[in-house]
């Protein structure tokens, strides 16, 4: 990574881009775009589109509820970049998130490694894609004459969006390739295949009551402490399930009867989601059940007992995304190792190119989402690991240019 490049991450690292999904301070992902933009320029890449997305598009199926239901206008801070040199077609394109998780750190560069917000996921692997696609034009006059080379930059792939108003919109509108490449950290192996997430919230909607008549209410946070172990112990056989944030209330003299309790189910097939959503149903009608029996006789919970599934719903914060099933990408054997078939993948903007016919797709990045300490605090990027991934996107297109894409 020469003295620019270091320069550029720096730069990024920076400004803070967690969108207002993350946080309510100030997002500077126009400005980030903006830097971005003008080091791709400079390498000869034309702006093919530069804006922020509709507000229509929160009214979409498939948008989180977590996006459906917050104002439309933050979207004008998520602006999305596209960069584009060569033809259409045959074209290889790559795509890479600007924004992040919150809060925003400080960034440093201690000669080895760059540490801060998005030094990983995804900043640092942006601007190694540039300095790949640099050395790319520089190895070979068919890169950008007898092939494009496609760059989405986009917002909206943290904070729970799913990329929904960032890369959906934009793979809709043809900006993608044959060949299309997701920069997220998969320890320099590529994955074929991206799997999805459904969101469910098991909801209490019962009546409040004062701690000295604590047996007038519908104690939620018993019932939804309890729903939450009985689905953790009966869907553990049936399938990945993360029992997350079970939220009721704070104070100390006081019973909630109104609570939530969130599940994040990961699927790779439409028929492993419905068998899953089947799964979680019909353990939370035997959780209410077993709940019944085990309180009903019990004088301060008799009430939330005998009343639990009248008072209690399943609502879905998110479901029916796509999954992009695995691939064979002939192109990217013998240059990258392929992520095991046997080791499970992840989530990210990837399953937008789905139903995208004559299209390939992989997942490829340097780092690890756990090692490098992504979305958490010293988050971190190695100069080598960098240097790698740069050198394999000048080989990816370098090969994509002279085969004509096949």
């Amino acid at each position: 990574m020469i003295p620019p490049d270091r320069d550029l991450l720096l730069r990024l690292l920076d400004l803070p881009t967690a969108g207002p999904l993350e946080t309510t301070d100030e997002v500077q992902l126009w400005e980030a775009m903006r830097l971005y933009a003008a080091a791709a320029t400079e390498i000869g890449f034309d702006i093919a589109y530069f804006d922020s997305p509709d507000p229509s598009l929160l009214d979409r199926p498939g948008v989180p509820a977590v996006v459906r239901h917050v104002e439309p206008e933050f979207l004008f801070c998520q602006p999305s970049l596209v960069l584009r040199i060569g033809p259409a077609s045959p074209a290889v394109m790559f795509n890479v998130h600007l924004d992040t998780v919150a809060p925003f750190e400080s960034a440093w560069f201690d000669g080895t490694a760059f540490v801060g917000r998005g030094a990983i996921d995804a900043k640092g692997p942006a601007v190694a894609l540039l300095a790949g696609l640099r050395a790319a034009i520089a190895a070979d006059p068919a890169v950008g004459r007898d092939a494009g080379v496609i760059v989405q930059a986009v917002s909206g792939e943290e904070g729970g969006a799913m990329g929904t108003f960032g890369t959906r919109p934009l793979v809709e509108a043809g900006f993608h390739g044959e060949l299309n490449i997701f920069c997220e950290p998969t320890g320099l192996r590529y994955l074929p295949r991206c799997s999805a997430s459904m969101t469910a919230c098991v909801r209490v909607d019962g009546d409040d009551a004062i701690d000295d008549e604590a047996h007038r209410g519908h104690n939620a946070s018993v019932l939804l402490g309890f729903l939450a172990q009985h689905l953790a112990l009966d869907l553990a056989p049936r399938g990945q399930v993360c029992v997350a944030g079970l939220h009721t209330g704070t104070m100390h003299n006081r019973v909630y009867g109104q609570g939530e309790l969130l599940l994040n189910i990961p699927y790779d097939s439409q028929e492993s989601a419905a068998k899953m959503t089947a799964a979680l149903e019909s353990g939370l009608s035997t959780g209410l059940g077993e709940f019944r029996r085990r309180f009903q006789d019990s004088p301060g919970f008799h009430r939330t007992a005998m009343e639990a599934a009248e008072i209690t719903g399943l609502h879905w914060r998110k479901r029916d995304l796509p999954v992009l099933p695995r691939q064979e990408i002939p192109l990217l054997d013998g240059l990258v190792p392929r992520w095991p078939d046997d080791e499970p993948g992840f989530t990210c903007d990837a399953l937008w190119l789905a139903d995208v016919p004559g299209t390939r797709t992989a997942v490829l990045g340097p780092g690890s989402l756990g090692a490098n300490n992504a979305h958490s605090a010293g988050e971190y990027a190695d100069v080598d690991e960098l240097d790698q991934f740069s050198a394999l996107v000048r080989d990816i297109v370098v090969r994509f240019s002279r085969s004509g894409g096949a």
